[in-house]
């Protein structure tokens, strides 16, 4: 892939996409393939079809999917089943019928077993039980791997799968109805220093423990196994490193300057207990994750307060 290569970036607009955008437009790669929804459906066979067709693109970065947190996710089981499915399998056989030479999918972390041994390898994939309260995105990006392996396998399309972990930055989804715990815990503090509300509801025990990757991280690790890696093999990416809900709830109190008490709903779900993922893979490629945590977070509230008003 060279600076001329034409590049489709699927979901440009979503936290991952659009962190990809600028990672390339930062390199000097100008000739991007960007389309919305209204202009083309992905979900729509005959619309990606067109789209590969018009524009033949090099190379395709697949990072458009619909995404959530655990309300979502069980709120709309059937959408997050039947819409990744479709996107994932229009792109990546028009991408394969229209002679794109390398596709990069985006799938996630929560494709592993609920109770996989930690940190979690790219070989536990399919040994076990997966959480339920997102086993519909899962199931989705697992048949994704396995139709990216096929296609390989089959027709020799190169395409290669990334397995990030909890992603959080600017251009996150902020809407306490269907996002992550980041950015809802983000908002949550937010609201309530501005209302001076005394204590602020979590859900859950807080004892789960997570990892978070800030998204321009993962845009920079997707270019490098873009340009560097050509495997079968998924590849998980993520910082190594993993922390309590509890401890991530009180670093993003100190973050927004939320003063008030922190009070755990424990008749609401957990999740997964532990998801830390191993990173020995992408370590030994020659990638490692630079942004910490508590520097991440402050970037993404500054982005938070400037764009607070048309989230509201």
């Amino acid at each position: 892939m060279d600076h001329h290569s034409s590049i489709f970036v699927a979901g440009h607009r979503g936290l991952v996409g659009s962190a990809i955008c600028r990672k390339l437009r930062q390199e000097g790669y100008t000739r991007l393939i960007t389309r919305t929804r209204a202009e083309a459906d992905l979900r729509n066979r005959a619309e990606v079809d067109s789209l590969f067709a018009s524009t033949r693109p090099e190379f395709v970065f697949l990072a458009a999917a619909k995404v959530g947190g655990i309300l979502a996710n069980t709120t709309y089981p059937a959408e997050f089943l039947y819409d990744n499915l479709q996107i994932q399998t229009n792109v990546i056989d028009a991408a394969s019928r229209h002679a794109t030479t390398k596709l990069l999918f985006l799938g996630s972390s929560c494709i592993y077993p609920k109770l996989a041994p930690q940190p979690i390898k790219e070989d536990y994939l399919l040994t076990g039980p997966l959480e339920p309260t997102n086993q519909w995105y899962a199931i989705a990006k697992i048949a994704g791997i396995k139709m990216a392996q096929a296609y390989r396998q089959q027709y020799g399309f190169r395409v290669i799968s990334l397995m990030p972990t909890n992603l959080y930055g600017p251009g996150d989804n902020f809407d306490l109805a269907n996002s992550h715990v980041l950015p809802a815990l983000m908002r949550k503090f937010d609201e309530a220093a501005a209302a001076r509300t005394p204590e602020v509801v979590i859900w859950g025990t807080g004892s789960p423990r997570r990892e978070f990757l800030h998204v321009d991280d993962l845009a920079d690790a997707a270019l490098f196994l873009m340009r560097n890696y050509d495997s079968a093999e998924i590849v998980n990416v993520g910082t190594g490193e993993d922390l309590t809900i509890v401890e991530l709830a009180h670093t993003i109190k100190r973050v927004v300057g939320y003063e008030g008490r922190l009070r755990f709903d424990t008749s609401k779900p957990d999740g997964t207990p532990r998801k830390l993922l191993d990173v020995s893979r992408l370590a030994e490629l020659g990638w490692k994750a630079r942004i910490r945590l508590e520097d991440g977070l402050r970037e993404t509230y500054e982005w938070y307060r400037k764009h607070r008003p048309a989230l509201a």
